[in-house]
């Protein structure tokens, strides 16, 4: 048997404390520590961070700073801001990372997927061809080669150069 060492896992694992009480997309961009957060940029009226779980490197949500739980809820304005992040997200994966594609889309309630099912977020998640391997399926293990504070740091230098 081979073993697979990812030692900044651990980060995610110990110490095993109960989540913090609330939704975090109020109080993390409530709490202005956006490197501690891994938040990458603030709009009027929404703000994309790094999912802390990422389905792959480069893993993203835009959320309004508003708590809503529904797409039927939010104002056109919202709505809009949310799209023009997430061009703003395409453009700065694609410079700092270079996907060959990417997966958008928003889980709406529970039973779909959401794991904040009260406050909707617009996942954009970076594909790059020959990702998916047979780790996920065979060992229930998903590898990440980038640590989320490098991938943060890449698109923090890469939005900047955007705007």
């Amino acid at each position: 048997m081979e073993n697979l060492w990812a030692p900044w896992r651990m980060a995610f694992i110990e110490p095993r404390t109960p989540p913090p009480p609330g939704c975090i997309f109020c109080t993390q961009p409530a709490d202005h520590q956006d490197e501690k957060h891994h938040i990458l940029y603030r709009g009027e009226r929404c703000f994309m961070m790094l999912n802390l779980y990422p389905y792959n490197n480069g893993h993203l949500m835009i959320a309004p700073f508003q708590h809503i739980g529904t797409l039927e809820e939010l104002d056109a304005e919202t709505l809009a801001e949310i799209m023009t992040q997430a061009q703003l997200a395409l453009k700065a994966l694609r410079l700092a990372m270079n996907p060959d594609g990417f997966n958008m889309g928003i889980n709406q309630g529970k039973v779909a997927g959401a794991g904040f099912a009260d406050h909707i977020h617009y996942h954009v998640v970076p594909r790059w061809q020959g990702d998916t391997n047979f780790m996920p399926v065979l060992a229930d293990i998903k590898v990440m080669p980038e640590h989320l504070d490098t991938v943060y740091t890449k698109l923090l230098q890469a939005l900047g150069q955007l705007k």
